[in-house]
C-alpha cells in the first residue's frame, strides 16, 4: 500500500511537470503576435498570460472529464505506473520540439502518449478509440482549418476597413485592440490546456479508487494544475514564441488582432463542447489564415512544412515513447525508477543543449540566421530569416 501511494505521488508530481512544459510550451500560443507587432512587451505578454491561464482553469471542467472518463476505460485496470509511462513520452516530446522551436501539440503527446501507455499496460480495450476520433483526431484537423480560415477573412475586413487610413494611427489602434484579444487567449488557454493535467491527476485517483469513476477534479486538482500552467507561462517559451512571431509570416498589428480573435473564438467554442483540442494547431493555423490574408499574402514554407510534418508525428512519436516507457514500468518498482531516471537525464540534456543557443526576452525578435525562401502570392520568392 505504502509503494502505492508513493507512486501515486510521483504521478501527480510528474502530472505537474508536465503542466509546467505546458505552459511555457504554449505560451507564444497567446502572446507570440502581440510581441512580434509590439502590442505588448515580452515580459509583460508572459505575466498577462501567466495570469489569465491560472483563472481560466476555474472557469470549466469539461475537458479534464474527456481525459479522466473519455479517452481511456477507467474500469480496465488502469495503474498508476501506466499513467506515469504517459506523461513520461508527452514530457520528453514536449521538451524535444520546445529545443527545436517547433510550435507542436502539448495536448496531442499528452494523448498519445495516454493512448500508447494504456495500449502496452492494459490492451486495445483500455482505450476508447470513438472518443478519440470524434474528440481529438477530427478537431485536429479541423481546428486550424477554421481558424485559418477565419483569420483570413478578418485579416481582409481589417484591411478593407481601414482603407485610406492613417497607417501610424491605424497600427495603433490594432495594437491596443491586441491587449485585450491576446488575453482573451491565455483565459481561453487556461479553460482548456490546465483541464487536461486535472483530467490526468483525476484518472489516477481513480485508478487507485480514491475518486469513483467519472468523478469531477477536486478544489485542489483544479488549483494546483493551474498554478503548474501559470508558472510554467510565466518562464516563457521564448524558442516558440520567436517561430510563431516571426517565423511563419510577417506579423502587422491588424493580422494579430485577426488573428487573435479568431483563435480564441475556436478554442472557447472547443472548451464549451468538451473537445481537448491543440490550442498551438489553432493558433499556428489562424497566423497562417492571417499572413496569406494580408497584403503581401506570404507565408515562410519550410517552417509551415516542419510544423506539419511535427503534428503528424507527435500523437505516434509519444504513443511510442510512452509504450516503451510502460513496457518497463510494468517490470516492478525497479522499472518504474529507470523511467524516472531516463526523464530526468533526458530532459536535464535538452535543458544543457538549449543554453548553447539560450532565447529570452531580450533577443525573441532577433532575427535569426538561418535563410529561407519566403513564397508570396508572386512568382519571385524573397528570401528571409527564420527561428532555426
Amino acid at each position: 500500500m505504502e509503494h502505492i501511494t508513493f507512486l501515486v505521488a510521483v504521478v501527480i508530481i510528474t502530472a505537474l511537470a508536465f503542466d509546467f512544459t505546458n505552459g511555457f510550451h504554449d505560451t507564444a500560443n497567446a502572446m507570440a503576435t502581440s510581441i512580434a507587432t509590439g502590442a505588448l512587451k515580452p515580459k509583460v505578454a508572459v505575466t498577462i498570460a501567466a495570469v489569465l491561464n491560472f483563472a481560466g482553469a476555474f472557469l470549466s471542467v469539461k475537458v479534464a472529464t474527456t481525459i479522466s472518463g473519455g479517452i481511456v476505460n477507467e474500469k480496465a485496470g488502469l495503474q498508476p505506473s501506466i499513467i506515469f509511462a504517459a506523461l513520461v513520452g508527452a514530457i520528453l516530446w514536449n521538451l524535444l520540439t520546445w529545443l527545436r522551436g517547433l510550435p507542436s501539440s502539448s495536448s496531442h503527446a499528452l494523448y498519445g502518449g495516454l493512448i500508447g501507455a494504456t495500449v502496452v499496460g492494459v490492451g486495445m480495450n483500455g482505450v476508447n478509440f470513438d472518443v478519440v476520433v470524434t474528440k481529438i483526431l477530427i478537431p485536429a484537423v479541423a481546428s486550424p482549418l477554421v481558424a485559418g480560415l477565419a483569420a483570413w477573412g478578418a485579416t481582409r475586413l481589417a484591411y478593407l476597413i481601414t482603407r485610406g487610413g492613417r497607417e501610424e494611427t491605424t497600427e495603433k489602434g490594432f495594437r491596443r485592440g491586441q491587449m485585450f484579444t491576446s488575453s482573451l487567449i491565455s483565459l481561453a488557454h487556461g479553460t482548456n490546456d490546465a483541464q487536461k493535467t486535472m483530467g490526468i491527476i483525476t484518472l489516477t485517483l481513480v485508478s487507485v479508487g480514491a475518486l469513483k469513476p467519472g468523478a469531477l477534479p477536486p478544489t485542489w486538482v483544479i488549483v494546483s494544475a493551474g498554478a503548474a500552467i501559470a508558472l510554467g507561462t510565466y518562464m516563457g517559451g521564448w524558442r516558440i514564441i520567436r517561430s510563431m512571431g516571426n517565423g511563419l509570416t510577417e506579423i502587422r498589428p491588424r493580422q494579430g488582432l485577426a488573428t487573435e480573435t479568431a483563435a480564441a473564438t475556436v478554442i472557447l467554442t472547443s472548451t464549451h463542447m468538451g473537445y481537448g483540442l491543440s490550442t498551438t494547431q489553432v493558433c499556428s493555423g489562424g497566423i497562417m489564415g492571417a499572413g496569406l490574408g494580408g497584403p503581401k499574402r506570404e507565408l515562410r514554407w519550410s517552417l509551415v512544412r516542419r510544423m506539419v510534418y511535427t503534428w503528424g508525428l507527435t500523437l505516434p512519436a509519444a504513443a511510442a515513447v510512452a509504450g516503451l516507457a510502460a513496457f518497463v514500468a510494468d517490470q516492478g518498482a525497479w522499472g518504474v525508477a529507470l523511467v524516472g531516471a531516463t526523464l530526468v537525464a533526458g530532459s536535464g540534456a535538452m535543458w544543457i543543449a538549449s543554453r548553447r543557443q539560450p532565447v529570452h526576452a531580450g533577443n525573441v525578435n532577433d532575427v535569426q540566421e538561418v535563410e529561407v525562401p519566403v513564397q508570396t502570392a508572386t512568382p519571385t520568392p524573397a528570401t528571409t530569416t527564420v527561428a532555426a
